[in-house]
């Protein structure tokens, strides 16, 4: 059986790189796997949150995965704190990674800048409770953009230490699902930087919520160069920008750079954008209004996750007994 985990977190606004680089892979997903989709709540908590935002931005993501066509019934999509197997998992995942793969995480460096030694527990060794989520299910594959891939590869190294160490073969070692174009898609203002929840331009991102207009007008003043488009991707080299856009394009048209590029050759950045605004209008303006709908109903919002509790506990239950069998913890 072949079983999809992934989750996202909640601690700030959706946008459009969360969109093509996860949610849209999400539903596609859906049709060839057994999908588990979590809001990692308590990944979310290595940085400290609002309460009230967390609670509020759990039910955003879920809504976001309803709206983009995940479907509640036959996958499973719940808040990752209401599973305590997640953390029970990890704490058993602290003692088989070590400390020096940890040390190589460039997500932690990069996170915790100068002020290393002040940075949350949490965030150095959020790593292993990842592994954590994503081995409680046994799952074989995971989509993962490039900067995930690093802790991709720590998952498959604390499933192969675990099964060295205690003699078997329970943990699969997890392959990662790298899809489509665009799965790395960078800021509006800044073409070498990635789009970020976190950026204090709203004109640096195009977020899921975001109406036509804002929409529009923010893909009109993305930052551009004075060249025209090139007939080919070798000609955006040392144009991040353009290649940002082109690729934000050859996504949502389900297409390739190479495609995309001939579309316009020669084309002046004014005549694209028109066409890429149009284009992104037209799929996140049903999901965004979609969205909306949904968080005015929080109780709609809520009973998914319940459900969505109750069927991940019942895999999650039964693997970690099994765990504690291997391991050696007594469960009378």
């Amino acid at each position: 059986m072949n079983r999809v985990f992934s989750g996202v977190q909640p601690s700030g606004n959706l946008h459009l790189g969360n969109y093509l680089g996860a949610i849209r892979n999400f539903v596609r997903l859906q049709e060839e796997y057994e999908c588990i989709y979590c809001v990692v709540d308590l990944h979310a908590i290595t940085m400290w949150q609002d309460p009230a935002e967390l609670r509020s931005n759990t039910r955003t993501v879920t809504a976001a995965f309803l709206a983009a066509g995940i479907d509640p019934k036959a996958q499973i999509i719940f808040n990752q704190s209401q599973v305590p197997a997640h953390a029970e998992l990890a704490w058993i995942f602290h003692c088989v990674a070590r400390l020096g793969w940890l040390s190589r995480m460039t997500q932690f460096k990069e996170k915790a800048g100068k002020k290393r030694e002040n940075a949350s527990v949490g965030l150095y060794v959020y790593p292993d409770l990842m592994a954590a989520d994503i081995l409680l299910y046994k799952a074989t594959h995971v989509p993962v953009g490039e900067d995930q891939k690093q802790h991709l590869e720590l998952c498959r190294d604390i499933a192969q230490k675990f099964n060295h160490d205690f003699g078997v073969a329970y943990f699969p070692l997890v392959e990662p699902l790298i899809l489509g174009e665009a799965t790395r898609v960078m800021s509006l203002r800044d073409g070498t930087r990635k789009m970020s929840k976190s950026d204090p331009s709203d004109y640096s991102r195009i977020n899921l919520t975001d109406d036509a207009t804002a929409i529009a007008r923010k893909i009109r003043r993305a930052k551009t160069d004075p060249e025209p488009l090139p007939g080919s991707p070798e000609g955006l080299r040392g144009r991040p920008e353009a290649d940002n856009l082109i690729g934000i394009y050859a996504a949502l048209a389900d297409t390739s750079k190479e495609e995309a590029c001939r579309r316009f050759d020669g084309a002046q950045f004014s005549t694209f954008k028109e066409a890429l605004a149009e284009l992104t209008v037209s799929t996140l303006g049903r999901i965004g209004a979609e969205m909306r709908r949904l968080l005015a109903d929080p109780g709609y919002v809520d009973s998914v996750l319940r459900d969505g509790r109750a069927r991940a506990s019942a895999i999650a239950e039964a693997n970690l007994g099994e765990i504690h069998g291997i391991v050696g913890l007594l469960r009378p």
